[in-house]
């Protein structure tokens, strides 16, 4: 299993990462808001197709006090950004599917479990992405992200958000050239 994200095509980030289980635990991780928001972002998913999905941003509240401040690349924008989408498939402890619909983009996440003895498969795939930088973007954000879920679930110290995010963005400018 590779650590680092996998471009499918030009459009198309997929990760995948063994987490300790049960599966419960791992989907509660993915969809309740006060779990979710430890590693991600708050806000309600509707469990059903067409329901509705929200997400809270706030990367400051995931940094540690050995990270580094906000790196100048995100000074412009918002400390706290909300956006929204909508489900598209959702087969609980198994499979979440939702749109994350940002001003003019609309891409789709897709989250897929599956038991591996007593640890989980997860395996996110982020789908239409328009840009090189939105590839380079999100594959670096879900990978520090996804970080941050490893670090829960087995119990650690959360790494701090921007010095990993900082770190990892000219790894994967690098991978993605």
């Amino acid at each position: 299993m590779n650590e680092y994200g996998e471009l499918l095509d030009n459009e198309t980030v997929r990760f995948e990462r063994l987490l300790p289980g049960p599966i419960e635990r791992v989907w509660a991780y993915l969809t309740e808001s006060d779990k979710r928001a430890q590693w991600l972002a708050a806000g309600e998913t509707e469990l059903k197709t067409d329901g509705k999905v929200e997400m809270h941003f706030h990367n400051m509240s995931l940094s540690g006090a050995t990270d580094i401040p906000r790196p100048d690349k995100y000074k412009d924008m918002p400390e706290r950004m909300s956006f929204g989408g909508k489900v598209l498939r959702c087969e609980p402890l198994r499979l979440l599917s939702y749109t994350w619909e940002l001003e003019d983009e609309r891409s789709e996440v897709t989250y897929e479990l599956s038991e591996q003895c007593d640890k989980v498969l997860l395996v996110l795939t982020h789908r239409r992405l328009t840009t090189d930088d939105m590839v380079l973007s999100v594959a670096t954000g879900w990978h520090t992200h996804l970080g941050l879920l490893e670090d829960i679930l087995n119990g650690a110290g959360l790494r701090p958000f921007y010095k990993t995010q900082s770190e990892l963005e000219a790894i994967y400018e690098q991978r993605l050239a």
